[in-house]
């Protein structure tokens, strides 16, 4: 082989100091005008739980306004399909939970944008279980009671999520396919609605996040009837995961992550991951994560990456198998 002359190596370690200076100089210079932060969902809904205080935190910390930007509609493809599209200097940034990045690319016919390759995961930043829940006239208080009941239903019994292509309809669908049962998904506007009905007695059980639905369940509204998590959650320490009442395939998180468009920097993506892990270890994101039932879940780009390909791979099955899609 060749070798290279003494010159030759002076001058590749020269290119190589200036990649690298020309790396950190724009990290260091980043951000220098107002950052917009999509989040691709109406206002007050659980990703701005997320959004709001971090950009708060960037705001202040970078000296920049960080600007969030509620961009709802198509399942949260709109928002995410103009972020997948705007530059990638790291001056559009997206928040979303997981529907437009791992389950809508397999329930919907058609989509204007591909996550896997136009968008970069930053890091993860809230991972909240579902609780299944009951309306009280449900003849039933603990998982293997309600199996019995739907059972015994013999197809006339459905269940309410926020809407088709949310965690809460896939967590469904994905207690379908491991039971064997038979349930029609009754989908609404978001949890809200779905919840009222549920009160109301119009829906037997739904699938929700510990976000919204843990008031009704404090009050005696509802029955709990297992959590979704790996583990027993803190704020319902008396009520079993779906493992412990022997389910142990029914794993499942709405979560929410920040991503940037692909194409974005590594030095950028980086310094936003390292000022977001910050914001996260801090008293008040520490409350939120407390408040929410959900663990401390700030990681690094690769391990997020990972982390999505994974639930892209599952929640690609778990549609197949429900056979449900969205034109």
């Amino acid at each position: 082989m060749r070798q290279l002359s003494r010159g030759s190596k002076i001058l590749l370690c020269a290119f190589a100091a200036a990649a690298s200076f020309s790396v950190n100089a724009l990290a260091q210079s980043w951000p220098n005008s107002t950052v917009t932060v999509v989040v691709p969902w109406p206002p007050g809904g659980p990703s701005d739980i997320a959004a709001r205080p971090v950009a708060k935190r960037l705001t202040e910390d970078l000296g920049h306004p960080f600007v969030i930007d509620n961009r709802g509609g198509g399942g949260g493809n709109i928002g995410s399909a103009a972020v997948a599209r705007a530059p990638a200097d790291g001056n559009t940034l997206l928040i979303t939970s997981s529907a437009p990045i791992v389950i809508n690319p397999s329930l919907y016919k058609k989509m204007t944008f591909d996550p896997s390759k136009d968008l970069v995961p930053i890091t993860n930043l809230l991972r909240v279980p579902l609780v299944l829940v009951a309306n009280p006239s449900v003849p039933a208080n603990n998982l293997k009671e309600l199996m019995a009941y739907i059972k015994a239903q013999k197809g006339q019994f459905s269940y309410a999520s926020a809407g088709s292509g949310t965690p809460q309809h896939m967590t469904g669908e994905l207690f379908k396919s491991v039971t064997k049962l038979e349930m029609t998904h009754v989908p609404y506007k978001g949890s809200a609605p779905a919840i009222s009905d549920l009160l109301g007695g119009h829906v037997p059980v739904m699938f929700d996040s510990m976000i919204a639905i843990m008031p009704h369940i404090k009050s005696g509204k509802v029955k709990a009837i297992a959590v979704s998590g790996a583990q027993r959650s803190p704020q319902l320490p008396d009520v079993p995961t779906f493992a412990e009442a022997g389910l142990p395939a029914v794993v499942s998180y709405a979560w929410y992550g920040f991503f940037a468009p692909a194409g974005t920097p590594k030095a950028i993506v980086n310094k936003i991951n390292a000022e977001t892990q910050k914001i996260m270890k801090e008293p008040a994101f520490q409350k939120i994560l407390a408040d929410t039932g959900s663990d401390y879940v700030g990681d690094s780009p690769e391990n997020f990456a990972a982390f999505v390909k994974e639930e892209s791979v599952k929640w690609a099955k778990v549609v197949k198998e429900s056979g449900a899609t969205v034109d």
